[in-house]
């Protein structure tokens, strides 16, 4: 029997649908009819009736009916379901045969084509004898019909039509042939279909009319096959939920069967055929717990039927088609849209379908392994009449036989010796790995990256006893390292074991070493005598000689192995081997540190690498060297003692490269760093450790960085945390977990001898030359060579400070925009030793804030180092943090003529500016001079003397100015005018004299113009006295080109009597002056109100007189009569 004999026989796998056979189409000469075909079939959309179309020719003949039986008393059924019957229901059996007709409505010859019709319906009708298939035929016209009832010939030809080939009206339809064939053939489909559901109805009723017949005795097997036949047609009939109902109803009928060795396969077939439909369905149904359930139950139900003892591989083999199956259809459902999470997903099952096909494997090389004598049986048991069995699960030799014993046991012999001997043919190790892949693409989709790895394995190993070393090799080799990064040691032994008898028999000699360093290292579970025998076979391989077979290998492949390995040793070239070790756990630990993670230049670089061995024996090797980042270095980290063969088998421990196990050795380097390298970091790329001569067989152990591998990290983070206490070692001695792994070190400067001193007064004053004066004083003891000298405003700050800052050395001149942040590079010379030099540096800030400003000195100087003469640049940096302040704060305000405040001034009218000016410096100001500088809308009254010219200014005090100014007429439409500058030269009180002075502008505030039409003033003496006249004068001028009526008059006040006009009405000329004197007379002493004078403009009402008083005086200051001093009152003092 072939392989493939437990595969699911297709009919069983699809989805059944309704079988329509169309007849009457020529389509492959009439376009029309193939137009037609392909609207059935062509592009067929999810959402159009579930039916199977196929063309037949009208005389086909269809399977014939068998007799229907009238009594089941002494029938004894042979199986439970016959091979071909879902085949002939789904593909043979129409549930609808419908005959195409081309005939239109105005047919003239109407008769004769009637005739036609109906004699190639009774031609249909005869080779469908017996059967209950519904008959239909669809007339194929040119013309659109008219609507029902509209066309009266139409209805009486369609009724004597269908008298002619007795049909039902609802069986003739029309088929327009028109633009929109489509949506007609869609509309005969549904019709087609409503056919098929009464076709397979009447099936089902048919069936369950036997059931009246049966009994429980002899017809058990015709129970579970009515059920099965009932909910395939359920199925047809596209109801799912009853197909559902009806097979389980099989499936339990079938384990009440009574089981034995004769009908087990019959029983474990079917059980799987009903257990795959109802597993379907229940996806269908998108219930997949029910399924998952159905499928546990089947295997609770099944596993231990096994059967024949001698065919227990037949019972392995299907149990993994079981899974496989399930698997398949569970997959199949997460397509169409279900979730599955990580514990529920189809590599499950995937899985354990290759566990059988694994034990399928062992049970046939243990029941399927004959003599060479034993021959395959003749005549071939396993040969059928017609070349296919009757009835599912049952054996081609005794087909039918339902008795508990077999009817000739030589022939049971003979099958059971053909079904062994075919066994032996199939391929187990292809079935395993297809299964194996399948899960191993499952759990990759969800994320499960030990169970792949784990199948991995079991790939690899697969492909190993099917000797495809080259994929098994592979497979191997990408599960290593997941198992060394999760220190799974034991599995990782028996993966580089399986991998090193691979590398040995395809003669791979590089992957052979890698697998022996790492089967001998620390990480291998292996025996030490295991581990010594492949050490051994390392230092042959290395000897360039063959190495012994690795144990359980075929001795087939060793042969060929042994040839393979000769040719290698043969081969001249091609001995020299690197390996990378980074990612594997070798036989050999190292690890490299620099002393310190950064050297001076005068200093040496030392460097120290460790090495132990966990091999079984001590190994010598011939090179140790050190890659650095400058490959100038690397002739200085070298180790190399070449040895022989006799070196390599039998080591000397003292020897300088000879390991021995458990035993660290550390070996020391040092070298000069180049003084281009300051300030470069010096890297350790690799350690290359030399096995083998170049003579023979040589391998680098090849360490990236500072050595390492897989397993170190973790050894490492195990030794901090533990608690174990350590013992006190000698000098020679290392305990291995305290050694740690520096694998870059700095060339940094030399030390410089050189002292840096800055000598300021902050803060700094905004807009100052802030003088810094920088004391550099050698240390050395040699003469110290090219100092330079780079002073300012430290880089990387923000780029708003570097524009304004500037520096200088010249205190002579004023920084300006052309003077840089950082004066780079100053050329001092040289500096003896103990020599002192001091530079004055002159900075200017503009804006305030904090800064940090950079003094860097750099020079050379002659050393000696290991006896080597080098010179050294050596720099020394001081930083200093300057917060800049606002040296004072200038007050502005327009203030009048009686110190009152100003929001606007008037046109030629005087009013006063003053300026106050307040130290917010925490050092004394000098005030050197001020200077006010009017713009042409203003002019000066009197003479602009600066009035705080050498004054000295401590902190929180304030200096004060005032300017008489008044505004010339503006122009018209003008309403405000600039004032003008105020111009401050000053520097700090403790500058020095050629320390040029800052002078600082203040843009004066605009201020807001009026014109007047009159203006008023006042000429009165400072004071006045009790009971003495106090004249004074009134000046009015009229101020417009206008002639003004002015009326005035004058309030009396408590405090003066007074003589003159009380009211009284001008007329002032434009341009003009009017003067009124009046004469007061004081009654009281002290400060005293003036009586108030009222203005009344008449051409301005809305001019008032509280706009004039500004210009007035108020009050005047009235001192007491004075007495009369004669001679007696002296006398009498």
């Amino acid at each position: 029997m072939s392989p493939t004999q437990w595969d699911l026989p297709p009919e069983l796998c699809c989805r059944p649908m309704a079988f329509v056979a169309l007849t009457g189409l020529d389509v492959v000469y009439n376009a029309i009819h193939r137009a037609i075909w392909d609207a059935f079939c062509a592009n067929r959309r999810a959402d159009r009736v579930p039916i199977s179309f196929k063309v037949l020719p009208g005389d086909h003949e269809y399977p014939k009916c068998r007799t229907k039986r009238t009594s089941y008393e002494w029938y004894i059924p042979k199986g439970m379901l016959k091979t071909g019957w879902m085949n002939k229901h789904l593909n043979l059996v129409p549930a609808l045969v419908v005959l195409f007709y081309e005939l239109d409505w105005d047919e003239v010859q109407w008769k004769e084509k009637q005739s036609e019709c109906a004699t190639k319906v009774e031609i249909v009708r005869t080779s469908l004898q017996g059967r209950n298939t519904k008959v239909a035929v669809v007339l194929i016209q040119k013309k659109t019909p008219l609507p029902p009832g509209e066309d009266l010939i139409a209805s009486e030809r369609a009724a004597t039509l269908c008298n002619a080939c007795d049909l039902s009206g609802k069986s003739l339809f029309v088929l327009p042939h028109t633009d929109h064939l489509v949506g007609y053939i869609i509309r005969l489909e549904n019709a087609f279909y409503e056919h098929a559901q009464t076709y397979y109805y009447t099936e089902i009723r048919k069936v369950k009319s036997h059931k009246e017949f049966l009994n429980k005795t002899t017809h058990q097997l015709l129970f579970v096959r009515h059920q099965f036949k009932i909910a395939f047609f359920s199925e047809l009939k596209q109801d799912t939920q009853n197909a559902l109902k009806y097979y389980r109803t099989a499936y339990n009928l079938i384990h009440e069967l009574r089981a034995h060795e004769t009908n087990m396969l019959e029983i474990k077939t079917m059980a799987g055929f009903i257990n795959y439909k109802i597993c379907r369905l229940c996806f269908q149904h998108n219930t997949p717990l029910d399924a998952i359930a159905q499928f546990r139950k089947h295997i609770d139900l099944c596993k231990k039927k096994i059967g024949s003892a001698d065919l227990a591989f037949e019972h392995a083999a299907w149990m993994s088609k079981q899974f496989q199956s399930f698997g398949d259809l569970f997959d199949e459902a997460i397509k169409l849209g279900l979730t599955a999470i990580q514990t529920q997903n189809p590599g499950f099952y995937y899985q354990q379908a290759a566990y059988y096909a694994q034990e399928r494997k062992q049970q046939a090389n243990h029941l399927c392994s004959h003599e060479a004598a034993v021959c395959y049986p003749s005549p071939d048991p396993l040969e059928t009449p017609t070349g296919v069995l009757d009835f599912y699960g049952q054996r081609p030799w005794r087909q039918g036989h339902q008795s508990i014993d077999p009817p000739d046991l030589d022939k049971e012999r003979e099958g059971i010796l053909a079904l062994q001997r075919k066994e032996r043919e199939v391929l187990h190790s292809e079935l395993i790995i297809a299964l194996l892949s399948n899960a191993v693409a499952q759990f990759k989709k969800y994320k499960c990256p030990r169970m792949k790895s784990h199948l991995m394995v079991q790939m690899g190993e697969e492909y190993y006893h099917a000797k495809d070393y080259t994929k098994a090799l592979k497979l191997l080799d990408y599960v290593m390292c997941d198992y060394r990064t999760e220190r799974w040691w034991m599995l990782l032994t028996s993966i580089l074991t399986t991998a090193l008898k691979c590398s040995y028999l395809m003669g791979q000699v590089k992957d052979y070493i890698t697998y022996s360093l790492e089967l001998i290292g620390r990480a291998s579970t292996l025996a030490e005598d295991q581990k010594s025998r492949i050490e051994k076979n390392l230092m042959k391989v290395l000897m360039n000689e063959v190495p012994d077979s690795e144990p359980d290998c075929d001795s087939a492949a060793v042969r060929a192995a042994q040839g393979l390995w000769s040719d290698r040793v043969s081969l001249a070239g091609n001995n020299e081997f690197t390996i990378e070790v980074q990612d594997c756990i070798p036989f050999v630990q190292c690890k490299a540190k620099f002393l310190c993670p950064s050297f001076h230049v005068d200093v040496p670089v030392q460097l120290q690498v460790f090495l132990k061995a966990d091999c079984p024996h001590p190994i010598r090797f011939s090179k140790l060297c050190v890659s650095l980042s400058n490959k100038e270095y690397n002739q200085y980290c070298m180790i190399e003692e070449p040895c022989q063969s006799s070196d390599i088998l039998e080591p000397s421990t003292q020897e300088t490269l000879c390991l021995v196990p458990g035993k660290t050795r550390k070996y020391s380097f040092k070298f000069v760093a180049r003084t281009e390298d300051v300030g470069k970091k010096i890297e350790i790329t690799s350690v290359d450790l030399m096995l083998g001569g170049e003579s023979e067989r040589c391998v680098f152990l090849n360490w990236r960085g500072g050595g390492g591998d897989a397993a170190s990290s973790h050894e490492a983070l195990q030794a901090t945390r533990s608690f174990k206490r350590r013992l006190r070692l000698s000098e020679s001695q290392m305990d291995w977990d305290t050694v740690s792994i520096q694998a870059s070190t700095m060339v940094i400067s030399r030390v410089p001898r050189i002292s840096v001193q800055l000598r300021h007064e902050p803060p700094a004053l905004n807009n100052e030359m802030y003088c810094m004066v920088v004391t550099i004083q050698s240390q050395e003891d040699a003469v110290a060579r090219d100092v330079k000298l780079t002073a300012g405003l430290k880089p990387g700050q923000d780029a708003n400070l570097t524009q304004t800052t500037h520096v200088t050395m010249n205190s002579s001149e004023m920084c300006d925009d052309s003077h840089p942040a950082l004066l780079p590079d100053i050329s001092i010379g040289e500096l003896q030793p103990g020599q002192k030099i001091e530079k004055p540096l002159y900075i200017l800030c503009s804006t305030t804030g904090s800064r940090i400003f950079l003094v860097h000195v750099s020079y050379s100087v002659t050393t000696v180092v290991e006896e080597k003469e080098i010179v050294c640049k050596c720099h020394k940096d001081e930083t200093v943090t300057i917060e800049t302040v606002v040296p004072f704060e200038v007050a502005v305000k327009f203030v009048s003529a009686k110190f009152e405040h100003l929001d606007r001034v008037y046109v030629d009218i005087p009013f006063l500016l003053m300026m106050d000016i307040l130290s917010a410096s925490p050092w004394p100001l000098h005030l050197v001079s001020s200077e006010l500088l009017l713009a042409p809308s203003m002019a000066a009254v009197d003479l602009l003397e600066s009035q705080v010219e050498q004054v000295v200014l401590q902190t929180g005090e304030c200096a004060s100015e005032c300017f008489c100014l008044k505004c010339p007429p503006v122009t018209s439409g003008v309403n405000t005018v600039a004032s003008g500058r105020y111009v401050i030269s000053w520097k700090r009180k403790s500058a020095a004299e050629n320390v040029p002075v800052v002078s600082t502008v203040i843009t004066l505030p605009h201020v807001i113009v009026e014109t007047i039409p009159l203006y008023i003033h006042a000429d009165l003496p400072s004071f006045g006295r009790v009971r003495e006249s106090l004249p004074v004068k009134y000046h009015i001028q009229n101020r417009t080109s206008l002639v003004q009526d002015v009326e005035m008059s004058v309030e009396p006040s408590d405090a003066f009597m007074f003589s003159g006009l009380k009211q009284v009405r001008l007329r002032i000329l434009p341009g003009t002056e009017q003067e009124m004197l009046y004469n007061f007379y004081p009654l009281m002493a002290g400060y005293q109100n003036l009586p108030s004078l009222n203005i009344n403009l008449l051409r301005f009402p809305g001019f008032t007189s509280q706009l004039l008083r500004r210009f007035l005086p108020t009050r005047i200051f009235v001192k007491p009569q004075g007495r009369q001093v004669d001679d007696a009152s002296i006398e009498a003092a």
